[in-house]
C-alpha cells in the first residue's frame, strides 16, 4: 500500500490531538494501517502542538524533513514555520485566522501578513488550500471546532482518499455527544470551503 506522511501543526488549544485522533479512526475504518505521533511542545501555554501520522505500509511515524505529502496547518504562521517539513510535492491546507503569540501582543515581536504568508507556502510546495476556519467554526456554531472544519477540507482534496462516510463515522466516534452535531457542520463547512479554494 502506497504510504502517505501528514504533518499537522497547531497551538495548543486548536484541537490537534482530537483531529489525530479522528483521522486515526478513519483509518482503522478503512482498513488502512495507520501510525502516529506527538509533539506536544509548551501546549498549554500557547506553544505550538505537532502531530505526524504515516498511512500505509511504513515502520516508522516519524517525518523527516521533506518527507510531508500534506502538511495541515491550524495556524498560519505555524504552517509557515513548519515548511521545512515540504518538498515541492506536499499540498498545504492552512487555516487563515491567526492566534499572534504573546510576544508580538507585547511589541517584542512581528507577526507576518496573511498573504505574504500565503505566497511563501504556494512558492515551495505543489498546492495550497487557505480557508478561514475559524469564521466557519463559527458558522457551524462552536470555534472549538477550527480543527473539524480543517479536517473537512483536508478530506476535500482527496489526498488521503478516505470517503467522506467513514470520517464522518470517526467523528461520530471520536466527539463528545454535546458537539457532534456542530462538528458534523463544521466538518461539511470545511469541505465545501475547499472546493471553490
Amino acid at each position: 500500500m502506497e504510504t502517505t506522511r501528514l504533518v499537522i501543526v497547531a497551538v495548543g488549544g486548536q484541537g490537534n490531538l482530537l483531529a489525530s485522533k479522528v483521522l486515526g479512526e478513519a483509518a482503522l475504518i478503512s482498513g488502512v494501517p495507520v501510525r502516529m505521533s506527538e509533539i506536544h511542545g509548551m501546549a498549554q501555554r500557547g506553544g505550538v502542538v505537532e502531530s505526524a501520522i504515516v498511512f500505509g505500509d511504513a515502520k516508522s511515524s516519524i517525518i523527516s524533513d521533506g518527507e510531508a505529502d500534506i502538511l495541515l496547518g491550524f495556524e498560519p504562521a505555524e504552517t509557515l514555520r513548519a515548511i521545512n517539513r515540504c518538498s515541492k510535492k506536499t499540498m498545504v491546507i492552512t487555516n487563515t485566522a491567526t492566534l499572534p503569540p504573546f510576544t508580538v501582543g507585547i511589541g517584542k515581536g512581528n507577526y507576518p501578513e496573511v498573504e505574504e504568508i500565503k505566497t511563501l507556502l504556494a512558492a515551495k510546495t505543489a498546492g495550497l488550500v487557505a480557508l478561514d476556519a475559524m469564521a466557519l467554526a463559527r458558522e457551524a456554531g462552536s470555534p472549538m471546532s477550527v480543527n473539524i472544519v480543517l479536517l473537512g477540507a483536508l478530506i476535500q482534496t482527496g489526498a488521503l482518499g478516505f470517503t467522506k462516510e467513514n470520517v464522518i463515522e470517526a467523528i461520530r466516534r471520536r466527539t463528545k455527544p454535546a458537539f457532534l452535531e456542530k462538528n458534523l457542520k463544521a466538518f461539511d463547512l470545511g469541505m465545501e470551503a475547499a472546493k471553490t479554494n
